[in-house]
């Protein structure tokens, strides 16, 4: 217990391996950035073995009302890592690599 808070310090959480993460990206077609995203997400989740989908926010009117004005973003596990960019050694930190 902690003395100054009165609490139990919480373990650290163990990150899961690249193998058991999801990368999601959202997009839009005709859209360049995408484009430049799908390259980079791939390359990486296919090197370090993550799982990779993509969700077209044309199709999903709720991706829609939360993403338009990022396309694209790219989601870890469910959890917004990035958007426009994608920065490769930043998206291996990401997943743990």
């Amino acid at each position: 217990m902690s003395p100054l808070f009165g609490h139990r310090a919480r373990a650290p959480r163990e990150t899961p391996a690249p193998a058991d993460r999801t990368v999601t990206l959202i997009a839009k077609p005709g859209c360049h950035l995408c484009d430049d995203a799908r390259t980079v997400v791939r390359r990486v989740a296919d090197e370090l073995g993550a799982r990779f989908e993509e969700k077209d926010i044309t199709l999903d009117q709720e991706l829609h009302d939360r993403y338009w004005e990022q396309v694209p973003v790219v989601l870890i596990d469910g959890e917004q890592h990035t958007f426009w960019r994608v920065d490769e050694a930043r998206l291996r930190r990401g997943l743990g690599a």
